[in-house]
């Protein structure tokens, strides 16, 4: 058998407001399926779903999204208007650059460019 990504799905508080804070991310029409479930179908990706668990974020992510941002001053400005917030500084090294940051509800991703853009 060999399965394949059907969604990625975040567990939250507010399925409704991080929805919106994705979709403004990385493209798509934001679906709110019900009170406890949203969802986006990114251009190009899987879907990405928000579920409404009652349990808070504890730890670090174990597995966060890398994204292609282009250049990453300039995204990370954006994520943080819409919501984000910078989790360190930018880390340049022979590979590119990459920026961590923090969702609206404390989920870790990156925003990533490939040489050191």
């Amino acid at each position: 058998m060999r399965a394949r990504i059907d969604e990625i799905v975040f567990d939250c508080h507010d399925p409704a407001r991080l929805v919106r804070f994705w979709a403004a991310l990385l493209g798509g029409d934001p679906v709110d399926r019900s009170a406890d479930w949203s969802y986006i179908d990114p251009p190009g990706f899987v879907r990405v779903a928000f579920q409404r668990v009652p349990e808070g974020k504890t730890a670090k992510n174990r597995l966060h999204l890398d994204l292609d941002a282009g250049e990453v001053d300039d995204a990370a400005d954006e994520a943080v208007r819409l919501g984000a917030v910078r989790l360190g500084a930018v880390v340049t090294d022979d590979h590119g650059r990459f920026q961590v940051l923090a969702d609206p509800e404390g989920n870790e991703f990156c925003l990533v460019a490939a040489g050191g853009q």
